[in-house]
């Protein structure tokens, strides 16, 4: 399959302050914390991978990809001024820029499910990853979206993609363009507004396909809370009803949430 790089050029009239593709490495992530620990500011800074062979998700889990099969990105955000409970709200308003984007660029409807992936039924289109880049307020936001990914190529059996979908669009530097724009104006509203922006909230909420459903919250040691999605709270942490009472877990408590059952 041919599949065409991506244009610099193209991404070169953005609202972020620098923008850079590499061919290949490990991780867009580690290498972004890799250029702060060295002392660059990197807030603002884009780093988009051809390919990566060490991709991460949330609790070291791996994933790999064909080359230019993805968007694979990361950017530098700064939290300077954002108390670190609203910082759980980065991967969420990710989630939800990303679902705006797919949805302008090709008419793709997918959801969130909390608290780091996209989905189209019950098919991850992409997934999300933030790291604090300690001990500075920056955190360093990653996210992998497939593309062109075909079933043969997919590492996973409930991995989908934009052309596994029928996406007529898959244009990757259409599609990068629309998600820095989307995820742009989600950030800069989360650093200027006093606890979570109202509309990021009720957008979230329409966005998700976790909250109404039944759920299975996974936790270390073996425990498990079982119940209802019904809401995320001002701290982005997700409520399930048990029946019994509400719990409160936030993405750092779990280790899977899954359908219940």
């Amino acid at each position: 399959m041919s599949r065409v790089p991506l244009n610099l050029a193209s991404l070169s009239a953005l609202p972020v302050r620098r923008v850079d593709i590499v061919e290949t490495t490990g991780s867009t992530n580690a290498d972004l914390l890799a250029r702060h620990a060295s002392g660059e500011d990197i807030r603002g800074a884009v780093l988009l991978a051809e390919h990566q062979s060490a991709g991460r998700g949330r609790n070291g889990r791996s994933w790999s990809a064909p080359p230019r099969s993805q968007i694979a990105l990361s950017i530098g955000v700064g939290a300077d001024g954002v108390p670190p409970e609203s910082w759980g709200w980065l991967p969420l308003l990710t989630g939800v820029a990303l679902v705006d984007a797919v949805r302008a660029t090709t008419g793709i409807e997918a959801a969130v499910k909390w608290p780091n992936d996209v989905l189209v039924g019950s098919g991850k289109l992409a997934g999300i990853l933030a790291e604090v880049a300690a001990p500075d307020p920056v955190i360093v936001v990653g996210l992998g979206l497939n593309v062109t990914l075909t079933p043969d190529e997919a590492p996973d059996p409930r991995a989908t993609s934009l052309q596994i979908l029928g996406a007529a669009q898959l244009d990757r530097d259409a599609l990068t363009a629309a998600i820095l724009r989307e995820l742009t104006a989600r950030i800069e509203k989360w650093q200027t507004t006093p606890g979570p922006d109202p509309t990021l909230v009720e957008d979230y909420r329409r966005h998700s396909s976790t909250l109404g459903s039944q759920v299975r919250a996974i936790m270390p040691g073996d425990r498990e809370i079982t119940g209802t999605a019904v809401d995320v709270d001002s701290l982005g942490r997700l409520r399930i009803d048990t029946g019994a009472e509400v719990m409160t877990v936030s993405a750092g408590d779990i280790t899977h949430l899954r359908p219940a059952g």
